[in-house]
């Protein structure tokens, strides 16, 4: 008999929260060195994090199959059953959750470690009490110390999901499951925090700081909790009582609910477990006798292990299955069910390729290592057993390592943080694999390379995933309107709108401000919506007060027309709509109506907003439309005479701009004198239009046609291209609206008016009396004018041509003037008297 086996061997067996593993860390710390086995990465990450605390970083090691944290001078080992080194001479030895034994899947690799793996000076067994029978026949020499539990554990009975107390866990059994009652705490209770296995430590501790620190009062976990990952959980709710165990769906075992129901309660605080009841779940009721076993503690014992050769032959490939086939010898050991390690194996020994690489030991070894790849991403024997198939032509040819290069391509595609948590979570299984491929100390050439990026792109995927779940299953407003719901103004939560209007009740973002507006995040329920409104109107109002002065106070910079085409003119202050314009008694007096948004502000604000408004819109239409200014002012002028006013009145309401022929009247009776004040005013009296010069401008453009549309009771038209002297026309409204904004059509073209009127005094300038001429082609030509325009262009303006352009020879070109127009006989109103008469055949004709 070894040393080993010679040495003290205890067995701390109890139900949960009996303080088995705290013990047994202070124990390990207590010797020189020592190495316990955990069933979890997240269990043995969360000791490590204990033991370096107490020992330094230093002198403590972590071990899994994905991560590794080895230091040179390490004494302490934390592990996974799996991970623990078999030659590793320490002080101490532990195995935690030793009853794993029994786990079908797992069961072979506890057992050998209860049975194999010893410290020099000192070994503890921790588990259930179910073991004690199988470490009577198995370790009589093992002093078995039995622990009560702290506190008392009671089953509460069944609870709606709406009425679960707080700090409580939910344990479902599949991820599906878990994202269900997830987002259904969402929607209830604001959310909470997520747990499972397949996350990384780095996920899993970021969601249970949440439910630790109370951002969340729930936690929906699979049955991973049951594995002694400690949190403070009041009431532990099972969702459902069967579970999918890779074979078949079945209901828990009763030391399998009493292991997940324990975790309710801590140290000396009672626990409470009970059910869930779902929707379509109709196994979630514990019976009378599970309810009576769970609260006294009272297990069926084990009666077989899983047991499985720990040390298998390597001299054929046949050798090495035939040792794993092997049946145990003890009779309260069991042959294990084939797990997935054998599987692989088994199916790559089908291979040719493989029988024709593994006629030497070492290489039988290798493949065996490489078939303990852990298969993260759930891909079953056939999926998972052809990657490690590709993974084991790199391991036996040349140097024997994986090539760098195939191995950063595999982990470069999963450098991808976009998706959802499902997507996300898929990749963290991926890179799991390729941190465990890279951990193997002989796979890679650069393995220390290998493990620094796996673990970089694990780091940030989690960081993402842990995002992504918060993102998708906590609303911390709900917890937040539901806490400040009837709260009085003396014990309201502060309230906070940052320099981006960002609104922050308690620090969590509830919406935003914008001008005069709340406005709740997209995507909140109706529910909400209601509730965060009502907080706004509620909390708000010193905001409101302060964005009143500060508008009052403005620059007039701050202010502008909003007038996009199809929509109703409004005015806004730094972007934010804050009125609308509505019409007035003439074009250049709108009236202004306060926007809807501002109905929460006091008549005084109202009043200080609309004043400030005004004086900004009177001072900006002096400034982008003074020309109509100067021409209403002198409409309105005493001593103006009529021939004035018979031109000014119809060229102002058209905003000041008039085809010629509609004002040949008012032009006739209009002396010398008269004509020189039009000119002063600015006007123009060209050939086809009287206009002004500065109207023209792209903004005078704008606001003209925004008080047209306001005065009409019309959405504002669209409008020629900024800074545009040639556009090809359009129909409908917008022809009407581009023909008042400046421009006149010509055979499908249309040229601003003062352009049109630059080629008329060229023309003009051009021409001897009357003897045919030929203008001048280069302004026409640099406008981008057309031919068919500009004949028709040539012909309004009173010249006629003489000789069409016939090759290289361009037309001519003669003066004639401009016709009167012809009157038109208008047509009898159908139904009055003219129209019975026209109707008559009196005989004409």
């Amino acid at each position: 008999m070894s040393d080993f086996a010679r040495a003290p061997l205890a067995a701390v067996l109890g139900p949960t929260n009996t303080g088995k593993t705290h013990l047994a860390a202070e124990r390990m710390m207590g010797h020189a060195s020592g190495m316990i086995g955990f069933p979890l990465r997240l269990l043995a990450r969360e000791v490590y994090d204990r033991v370096v605390a107490a020992k330094g970083a230093e002198s403590v090691a972590l071990i899994t199959g994905e991560e590794k944290i080895l230091p040179e001078k390490a004494r302490w080992l934390l592990c996974t059953a799996e991970s623990m080194p078999r030659d590793r001479d320490v002080a101490f030895v532990a195995l935690d959750e030793a009853q794993l034994a029994a786990d079908p899947e797992r069961g072979h690799v506890f057992t050998d470690r209860l049975l194999h793996m010893r410290g020099r000076e000192e070994t503890m067994i921790l588990g259930s009490d179910s073991l004690r029978p199988m470490l009577s026949a198995l370790t009589p020499e093992a002093d078995i110390i039995s622990r009560p539990r702290f506190s008392t554990l009671s089953y509460a009975g069944p609870r709606k999901l709406s009425r679960l107390p707080p700090r409580s866990a939910i344990v479902a059994f599949s991820a599906e499951e878990v994202y269900a009652v997830a987002e259904m705490l969402r929607r209830l209770r604001g959310g909470a925090a997520v747990v499972m296995g397949a996350l990384s430590p780095r996920t899993r501790n970021a969601q249970v700081a949440m439910f630790q620190a109370g951002e969340v009062d729930y936690l929906v976990a699979t049955d991973a909790i049951g594995m002694g990952l400690n949190m403070d959980v009041h009431h532990v709710a099972f969702a459902s009582l069967r579970k999918f165990d890779g074979r078949r769906r079945r209901r828990l075992h009763i030391h399998e609910m009493a292991q997940i129901a324990g975790r309710a309660g801590r140290h000396q605080r009672d626990g409470t477990f009970g059910t869930l009841g779902l929707e379509g779940e109709s196994h979630t009721a514990f019976t009378d006798e599970e309810v009576a076993r769970i609260e006294a503690h009272d297990f069926p014992p084990l009666r077989q292990l899983y047991w499985r050769e720990g040390d298998p032959r390597f001299e054929t490939l046949d050798t090495l299955i035939a040792d794993l086939e092997a049946k145990p010898q003890d009779a309260v050991l069991q042959a294990a069910p084939e797990a997935t390690d054998l599987a692989v194996l088994r199916k790559l020994a089908e291979e040719g390729w493989v029988r024709e690489r593994t006629v030497q030991p070492a290489l039988v070894e290798r493949l065996w290592s490489a078939c303990g790849l852990p298969d993260f991403r759930k891909t079953g024997v056939d999926g998972h057993a052809r990657l490690v198939g590709r993974l084991f032509r790199h391991l036996s040819e040349g140097e024997g390592h994986i090539p760098g290069a195939a191995f950063a391509q595999e982990v470069s595609v999963l450098e991808n943080l976009a998706g959802d948590v499902e997507t996300l979570a898929g990749r963290l299984a991926a890179i799991r694999i390729w941190a465990y491929v890279a951990h193997r100390a002989d796979w890679l050439a650069d393995p220390a390379r290998g493990i620094a990026r796996t673990q970089q792109i694990e780091q940030r995927l989690s960081d993402a995933l842990h995002d992504s779940l918060t993102q998708r299953f906590v609303d911390r407003r709900t917890t937040i309107l539901m806490r400040d719901l009837g709260a009085s103004d003396e014990d309201a939560l502060p309230v906070h709108v940052d320099t981006e209007g960002i609104v922050t009740v308690d620090d969590e973002p509830i919406g935003r401000v914008s001008g005069f507006r709340f406005h709740v995040d997209a995507g909140t329920n109706h529910a909400d919506t209601k509730r965060l409104l009502a907080a706004a109107e509620r909390r708000l109002g010193g905001e409101w007060a302060a964005r009143t002065a500060a508008l009052a106070a403005d620059d007039d910079d701050a202010f502008a027309l909003v007038a996009a085409p199809g929509e109703t003119a409004t005015l806004a202050w730094h972007g934010e709509t804050v009125a609308r314009l509505t019409p007035g008694r003439m074009l250049l007096r709108p009236e202004i109506a306060l926007d809807a948004s501002l109905g929460t502000l006091t008549a005084t604000q109202q009043g200080r907003i609309a004043d400030r408004l005004l004086g900004w819109l009177e001072r900006t239409l002096a400034h982008i439309l003074g020309p109509l200014r100067k021409m209403e002012a002198v409409l309105e002028a005493p001593g103006t005479a009529p021939a004035i006013r018979a031109l000014l009145a119809p060229l102002t309401d058209a905003g000041g701009i008039l085809p010629r022929k509609a004002a040949l009247e008012p032009l006739g009776a209009l002396d010398k004198e008269q004509r020189y004040r039009i000119g002063r005013i600015g006007l123009i009296i060209g050939a086809l239009d009287i206009f002004h010069p500065k109207l023209l401008k792209p903004e005078a453009m704008r606001w003209r046609a925004a008080l047209a549309a306001v005065l009409n009771n019309q959405k504002m038209p669209e409008l020629p291209p900024a800074g545009a002297t040639l556009v090809p026309e359009p129909k409908g409204r917008t022809l009407a609206a581009w023909r008042s904004a400046g421009f006149r059509g010509f055979a499908g073209q249309m040229l601003r008016v003062d352009m049109a009127e630059r080629i008329a005094r060229a023309a003009h300038d051009a021409r001897d009396g009357k003897k045919p001429f030929v203008p001048d082609p280069a302004l026409s030509t640099s406008l981008g004018l057309s031919d068919a325009a500009l004949t028709r262009l040539m012909q309004a303006l009173g010249f006629q041509s003489i000789r069409k352009t016939v090759g290289d020879s361009p037309a001519q070109w003669v003066w004639r003037g401009r016709r009167a127009p012809k009157k038109r006989t208008r047509k009898p109103v159908p139904g009055n008297a003219f129209a019975k008469l026209a109707e008559l055949d009196l005989g004409h004709g």
